[in-house]
């Protein structure tokens, strides 16, 4: 049975966007391993969508098979409107793909491996040195444009990777792994970037492994495990459906620990450490409870922790855990 993906918009109500990608009964299979086992995905223009999943899940082939680069072996597939599998040069004049690997020619220097990708846009050549000098000016790369690609940082050369990307302006864009590697500094300033491309009404399909990632861009998210979607939603969505939420209380006088520990129910008891764990949901209306419950009770904790569930959480439920993290990426 296929799953859906649908995302909403972060626009607001009214008329949907239209969709900038979708599949329909999407399957890929190498010899005797099914990748992609009948999967939907119907994307909005202008949103975030993120594809999580362990190694070796699928989403690069997903990647690969939207942008045109291997073929399904079924699927009803459009990318900008056009049918991947009937009209392939038009989806590629649609859309912009910054792969796991830099494209990036390290011989030549940043504003040469631009005008390249100008060429192959197939830009006059005014209209390529002014879209490379916009796109390194944007990018934080004019000082280093006249050096060698070879001599940029790993942020600068992923920055660079999708300034090239961007030459073309367009509407679409699929980032696979796009920040793996990078420092926390650098990994910002392209979250950043995102960001400011999908103000710009740019649909970005991002693959990535930090959840982190997904958390701070993703309007909409899918995990991929064994070739289905096992679950989808924004990731608010995915979090209250993972069980694991609680308030964590912490006492210094054993009798108030005692005292605490005997009138709560359903309550989970750290003897040694003075502490106690009630199920919650995180909710300001539960919060609210427990401290009118202390106050009534003339019981005072000295630490209250709330914890919900993260996209690490979910993620491991959803995929097993870390093992399949073992398995070897294609």
């Amino acid at each position: 049975m296929a799953s859906s993906v649908m995302p909403s918009s972060r626009k607001g109500e009214g008329t949907p966007p239209p969709v900038a990608i979708s599949a329909v009964g999407l399957r890929k299979s190498f010899g005797d391993k099914t990748v992609l086992d009948g999967i939907d995905l119907h994307i909005p223009t202008g949103s975030v969508f993120a594809l999580l999943g362990p190694n070796g899940a699928g989403k690069t082939t997903a990647v690969k098979i939207l942008s045109t680069l291997i073929t399904a072996d079924a699927g009803e597939l459009r990318v900008g409107g056009h049918d991947v599998t009937t009209a392939p040069q038009a989806v590629r004049a649609a859309i912009g793909v910054t792969g796991q690997f830099s494209a990036i020619d390290g011989l030549i220097t940043g504003e040469e491996n631009m005008l390249l990708m100008a060429d192959l846009q197939h830009l006059s050549k005014q209209e390529g040195r002014r879209a490379a000098a916009g796109l390194l000016e944007r990018f934080d790369l004019t000082e280093a444009a006249k050096k060698p690609a070879s001599t940029y940082s790993g942020g600068m050369k992923r920055r660079l990777d999708l300034a090239m990307t961007l030459v073309g302006n367009p509407r679409i864009i699929f980032l696979d792994e796009p920040t793996t590697g990078l420092d926390p500094r650098s990994r910002h300033s392209m979250w950043q970037i995102v960001r400011e491309l999908v103000s710009d009404g740019v649909t970005v399909f991002l693959t990535t492994q930090y959840l982190e990632e997904a958390d701070e861009l993703a309007d909409h998210i899918a995990v991929l495990n064994n070739g289905k979607i096992a679950a989808q939603g924004s990731a608010e969505e995915l979090k209250r459906r993972i069980p694991g939420g609680h308030i964590r209380l912490r006492f210094t006088d054993p009798a108030a620990y005692q005292a605490a520990a005997a009138a709560l129910r359903e309550v989970n008891r750290d003897d040694e450490a003075l502490a106690l764990r009630i199920p919650s949901d995180g909710s300001q209306r539960e919060l609210r409870s427990v401290l009118d419950w202390l106050d009534s009770a003339g019981i005072e904790a000295d630490e209250l922790a709330v914890h919900t569930p993260d996209l690490d959480d979910v993620f491991f439920a959803l995929t097993g855990g870390t093992d399949q993290h073992k398995e070897t990426a294609r």
